[in-house]
């Protein structure tokens, strides 16, 4: 785990793929008093993704990795993270699995936000298959990154009550509201053990 000494901060980035809503609202988090991140790097995939525009919004690097060449990207990836005293890391919607080299590297340091009540519905389609199976509730997770997806340890999380009347855009909707609120509280969790 990161230790947290006097008053430094955790020099953070957040990795994403799309929209950012998640990204937005740690940034929130980070701008509170009491948050122990900085969050220095903001890293996508996607040079279309929505999310990007925080970078300029609010000052923060931003950094667009072509991942065609895994073994190239992680180089950069790996290099840019050094060079910028990256020690802690935010998965946003990061939609590539990261590899046991990095996963390594940042052991116990890298979180990530699922849309799903963990160990139910690992990998992608989460809401589809909470409807499809009738499921009374759904929600979110926030978990430490292993090298089994959607595997390590639990953070906190978050139930979401799924309704008769709820389709596949309400109940996202209402877990993507909670992600927002459980993922600050998450980091501060992290950070006070």
């Amino acid at each position: 785990m990161v230790q947290l000494t006097g008053n430094n901060l955790i020099s953070t980035a957040v990795f994403i793929s799309g929209r950012g809503t998640n990204l937005k609202s740690l940034i929130k988090f980070s701008k509170k008093k009491n948050s122990p991140i900085n969050i220095k790097l903001i890293i996508s995939n996607n040079n279309k993704a929505k999310g990007l525009k925080y970078s300029k919004s609010y000052k923060i690097q931003k950094k667009v990795i072509d991942f065609k060449n895994k073994n190239i990207a992680e180089k950069k990836l790996l290099n840019l993270l050094s060079k910028k005293k990256i020690r802690f890391i935010c998965l946003a919607g990061f939609m590539k699995i990261l590899s046991k080299k990095i996963i390594k590297k940042f052991s116990g340091k890298i979180v990530n936000i699922h849309p799903s009540l963990l160990p139910k519905y690992k990998g992608l389609n989460t809401h589809q298959k909470a409807l499809k199976n009738n499921d009374k509730y759904s929600g979110c997770t926030v978990h430490y990154i292993t090298d089994k997806v959607d595997s390590g340890k639990i953070i906190l999380q978050k139930k979401v009550k799924i309704k008769r009347k709820d389709s596949l855009n309400t109940l996202t909707k209402k877990v993507l509201l909670e992600e927002h609120k459980l993922y600050p509280r998450a980091i501060s969790k992290v950070f006070k053990n």
